[in-house]
């Protein structure tokens, strides 16, 4: 299993090296930037998952593409759009 997260780190960091080259590119900087959010917000997304369970909090949002597209379009509006989603549904309120 460990494999599996080192094969993958290094996959991500290939990805993010590439997209770096890209944005020097004039029409390449949108999707570029669009695909670092994702990422971002892809991390951010597991990191509070990870702090709310730590809370005893029994619920998390998943890591989809869905949620990958709202955060990568609305960057961190998009991420507290999810969770504030989350937080109605488990609270009513």
């Amino acid at each position: 299993m460990e494999t599996y997260y080192g094969a993958a780190a290094i996959a991500g960091i290939c990805v993010l090296v590439v997209l770096m080259g890209m944005m020097k590119q004039k029409g390449a900087g949108l999707i570029a930037a669009f695909a670092l959010r994702c990422f971002a917000g892809a991390i951010g997304i597991c990191v509070m998952n990870e702090v709310l369970k730590s809370l005893g909090i029994a619920a998390s949002a998943g890591v989809s593409p869905v949620n990958l597209v709202a955060v990568g379009t609305l960057g961190i509006s998009g991420f507290v759009l999810i969770y504030a989603i989350l937080l109605y549904r488990l609270f009513g309120l």
